[in-house]
């Protein structure tokens, strides 16, 4: 039987603290407990924590599934299902940490984006649920264990010790939540709890990073009171760019599903706008990890983009007290960047284009007046338009080279994907309103000089690269939103070579050659 979406904000929050919990869960669905001894840490090495000693999971059969398989086969579904969204530059996740059958797809949707990328370290920021816990706390462990294995942790949890606020699993006053009795984990003695022991906030996200990213090294922090600009400053001296930062949260409690859905929009605009003095004001119980995460962002002028929102209502159809989630990414953006009032201009007048293709697909393009238009949209640019309908392409039509001025480029890019693409029909009237519209701007193409397959492949940056294949005569393209279907580099020349029209090892050739390009991409909402 499954019990509620969410538990409740954190212990520090409180008052009075007796006041902590009562008999709902957070989103767990209950199985048979099992019985679970600390076992030693399998020769896992590192500089912080009691040698030998794990982290067992505390929610494994009550937030996600116990066993191993039936864990994967469920992350593994969720991440499937999830569409995907083209992040370049992906710095950090805003994920939710309620029981997966809740919340998992929301979550699936923010950690799909990690898929082919360069991760060696994940930075999980979890609030605390039940304990009185000033600062944030480093488990005294040397790995993290969960059904579908030990995840070392990071030798970056030292370093990070070393900055004030941050402790090595205090101890501290523990409310024990209702369902202690039903975990895996045996319970320490009397007055030995930490904000470690039964935690989930920080343990419901290691599944997802455990099958989407493989190998990497887990830095867990449960936050309690605490400055967010102290956690950012400290975080942002061991950050490097194999390092993602997620913040566990989930946002609005328990109020009915129409009024969740307004706190929740104020809460997510207030987040992807980076407005920190609106976000202090906003419901989401991981609110301190949120804000630690922007500030972060702010130092290192990252952006926001929102990928999924919903709340629990949208999974169990009960509407009258749901909780909230959000997946939100956090990405660098790169150096040259129009602004989002030029980002969106650019949208409608695809949207004019696309309209006007499906009414009449004969007839001239609409006519632009230039004399007003940005300068950034009179340089000539390399576009491609790409349309989908339901998350599947519908047309995708583009240069590689720049033949026009940005904005006729993007209106008869988007006519000719409408009508024109020779592996669609011509998009109809009706299917206009269905479209999602996504425009790429390219910068020119550089070739990239290589000696051997081997340091062709040490040399791609997934989900940032764009790639020109030239074998003899014949050539082809993947835009770098293609990462995102394709991770694996091997595959992905193997499918750019038989895109050429060659076999798929025809990279590898001596007469292959590689150019590089970088895409500025965004899309409607």
């Amino acid at each position: 039987m499954a019990t509620h979406p969410s538990f409740g904000s954190a212990v520090g929050r409180l008052a009075v603290f007796g006041l902590l919990v009562s008999a709902i869960g957070c989103g767990a669905r209950s199985e048979t407990a099992r019985n679970s001894q600390t076992n030693p840490a399998d020769g896992q090495t590192n500089a912080t924590g009691t040698p030998g000693r794990v982290r067992e999971p505390a929610v494994a059969g009550l937030f996600y599934p116990g066993d191993e398989k039936t864990l994967r086969r469920t992350v593994d579904g969720l991440l499937a299902r999830a569409p995907e969204h083209p992040i370049q530059r992906l710095r950090g996740l805003i994920c939710p940490h309620a029981g997966y059958t809740f919340s998992g797809q929301t979550a699936a949707i923010g950690y799909k984006t990690l898929a082919g990328r360069q991760v060696e370290t994940v930075i999980v920021l979890g609030p605390s649920h039940y304990a009185f816990l000033r600062g944030a706390s480093i488990p005294d462990a040397q790995a993290y264990r969960t059904p579908l294995g030990l995840a070392p942790v990071s030798e970056k949890a030292a370093r990070l010790l070393a900055f004030e606020g941050f402790s090595l699993e205090p101890r501290c006053q523990v409310q024990r939540p209702a369902w202690w009795r039903q975990g895996p984990k045996p319970a320490p003695p009397e007055g030995q709890d930490t904000a470690e022991t039964w935690e989930h906030s920080v343990e419901v996200q290691v599944p997802f990073l455990q099958r989407q990213v493989g190998k990497f090294e887990l830095l867990p922090v449960v936050v309690g009171e605490a400055d967010p600009e102290a956690i950012a400053r400290a975080l942002a001296a061991i950050l490097d760019d194999k390092t993602i930062v997620v913040a566990s949260s989930d946002l609005s409690h328990y109020f009915t599903y129409a009024v969740a859905k307004g706190l929740d929009g104020r809460c997510v605009k207030a987040i992807c706008d980076m407005n920190i003095d609106d976000m202090n004001s906003q419901e989401a119980c991981g609110k301190t990890p949120i804000l630690s995460l922007m500030r972060l962002a702010q130092r290192k002028g990252w952006k926001a983009e929102l990928l999924d929102a919903r709340n629990s209502g949208d999974a169990t159809g009960e509407k009258d007290r749901v909780v909230g989630y959000a997946a939100v990414a956090f990405y660098e953006p790169s150096a040259e960047q129009l602004s989002g009032a030029e980002r969106e201009a650019l949208l409608a007048l695809a949207r004019r284009a696309l309209t006007s293709a499906a009414a009449a697909p004969n007839s001239p393009p609409p006519e632009i007046d230039a004399k007003d238009l940005p300068k950034a949209f009179l340089d000539q640019k390399a576009c491609f338009v790409t349309l989908t309908k339901g998350g599947d392409l519908r047309g995708c039509i583009g240069h590689l080279e720049p033949q026009e001025a940005l904005y006729l480029a993007v209106r008869d890019n988007a006519r000719n994907a409408a009508v024109r693409d020779p592996r669609f029909s011509a998009v109809r009237p009706d299917e206009v309103s269905k479209i999602k519209i996504e425009i790429s701007v390219l910068t020119e193409p550089k070739p990239l000089a290589f000696r051997s397959p081997e340091e062709l492949l040490s040399k791609l940056q997934p989900h940032i690269d764009g790639i020109l294949l030239r074998i003899g005569s014949r050539r082809a393209t993947f835009l770098p939103q293609v990462w995102a279907q394709i991770p694996d580099k091997t595959e992905f020349l193997d499918r750019l070579s038989q895109k050429a029209g060659c076999e798929a090892s025809a990279w590898r050739g001596k007469d292959a050659t590689v150019s590089i390009y970088h895409v500025e991409c965004f899309e409607e909402h």
